[in-house]
């Protein structure tokens, strides 16, 4: 395969869509060996339909505010592959979504989901809908006409929608409400639901849980863990606060987490109550960190940078798509870091990629280190379809063994001759591959 030529009559076809075009590439780089050793692949042109939606939706959500101003922002779906299960993707909320980064986001969930071994495909969905700052009865409001659009193109074995930036169980409280008004049933049809009405435990922590459980099993093929070790963090939402729980529960100590305002360098260690205050700033819903370090004196407040700077033996992206650039990855080199583990989506730019793996630094891609959101989702559609809920060890113990099954995978396909784990090359294969045989299988459709 020429990737070039290919990259270029991709982007004719999708100009401007950057974000888009980035994780196409990253995963076609390292797909070279897979494809000479099947040419089934090009013959079926395999390549070709899964970098392309299934289908795309996109639509206006007028709502009223509390002052009965009509506003009117944009609702998108992208259902990406289905070619192992029903669509599986978060909707994100935030002025910043647009189509580009939907189908970035989309395009990694379909390998993402190939890797928890469920069967689940790829989408991804949201609007350019801002929730910070608004009232309930507005983020209601929204929510409803956002789903009356929605609604016909989703469902339990169709298409099932999760949280992601900017939707948390707030958001799919009332999106649940209105589907179950208009669908006239109640189905598993969002996860990230309420544990009242089909939740699952573990599964606010579990994206963050799952991250530190993949991070761990890094960590070993080098004999060691996370006892004594300094950890980087940024963000201070789910994923973060996840990840810090789970770290300091195994040992290690966060001395970060990151907004857009800064970043908050606490030499003590991030835990106990100073990680349940994480949820009460993330719960204010403000995108600032500042507060830490008026509510814990011994903190410090950088204004304006990203954590990267700081001295730590793991660092733990958990912020959003291109945090990390090389730059920062320089400099965490510089300071000794062993692993970096990616709890966001593409948080490091392609050059800071390359500079870990040139230094044979653990590098864990967002696609593997983040899936135990979607796997604990996956977990969630299993409970509502026996109808029944398992207690937390249970699901807590599944998630542990399914990260622990990706990062084999990723080592099985990603070692290279040097004994160096390419865990991104490794991810994108093992996920790719279980998704292109099932295109196989299934003809061209």
């Amino acid at each position: 395969m020429d990737l070039e030529k290919f990259m270029n009559d991709l982007e004719k076809k999708h100009p401007g869509e950057m974000e888009y075009l980035q994780a196409v590439r990253e995963v076609l780089e390292t797909l070279e060996d897979v494809l000479q050793e099947n040419p089934q692949f090009e013959t079926a042109g395999i390549l070709k339909r899964i970098v392309e939606p299934d289908r795309i939706f996109t639509f206006k959500v007028p709502w009223v505010d509390d002052n009965g101003n009509v506003n009117v922002n944009l609702g998108y779906r992208v259902q990406f592959n289905n070619a192992i299960g029903p669509y599986k993707g978060g909707l994100r909320f935030h002025p910043s979504v647009n189509l580009s980064i939907l189908k970035f986001l989309g395009f990694e969930q379909i390998f993402k989901n190939s890797l928890t071994t469920l069967p689940m495909g790829g989408g991804k969905g949201g609007s350019d809908f801002d929730p910070k700052g608004k009232s309930d009865g507005e983020v209601m409001r929204f929510c409803q006409s956002f789903m009356l659009e929605l609604w016909p193109a989703i469902g339990p074995d169709t298409d099932v929608p999760a949280g992601d930036i900017g939707v948390g169980g707030r958001e799919i409280g009332f999106l649940f409400g209105a589907y179950k008004k208009l669908a006239r049933e109640h189905t598993g049809v969002l996860t990230g639901k309420g544990i009242n009405w089909g939740g699952s435990l573990v599964r606010p922590e579990a994206t963050g849980y799952g991250a530190t459980y993949f991070a761990e099993e890094m960590l070993k093929t080098k004999n060691t863990s996370y006892a004594g070790k300094n950890v980087c963090i940024s963000g201070f939402g789910n994923v973060a606060w996840g990840a810090a729980r789970k770290v300091t529960e195994l040992g290690g100590k966060v001395l970060t987490i990151s907004g857009p305002d800064g970043y908050i360098y606490d030499p003590d260690g991030i835990s106990g109550d100073k990680i349940d205050y994480m949820l009460e700033l993330r719960a204010s819903n403000q995108d600032i960190v500042k507060p830490y370090s008026y509510e814990f004196p011994g903190a410090q407040f950088v204004a304006g940078k990203r954590p990267w700077e700081v001295k730590c033996d793991v660092a733990m992206p958990c912020a959003t798509q291109n945090e990390l650039h090389k730059e920062d990855a320089e400099i965490l080199v510089k300071n000794g870091v062993m692993c970096v583990a990616e709890g966001a989506n593409m948080p490091s730019t392609p050059e800071a990629v390359e500079v870990f793996q040139r230094n044979k630094i653990l590098f864990g891609p967002g696609k593997a280190v983040n899936a135990g959101g979607v796997a604990t989702s996956g977990l969630e559609m299993s409970q509502n379809s026996m109808k029944l809920n398992w207690v937390a060890e249970e699901v807590d113990s599944r998630l542990h063994q399914i990260m622990k099954s990706i990062h084999e995978a990723c080592v099985l396909n990603g070692t290279e001759e040097d004994g160096y784990v390419n865990y991104v090359k490794g991810a994108n294969v093992a996920g790719f591959l279980k998704v292109a045989n099932a295109m196989m299988d299934q003809g061209v459709i």
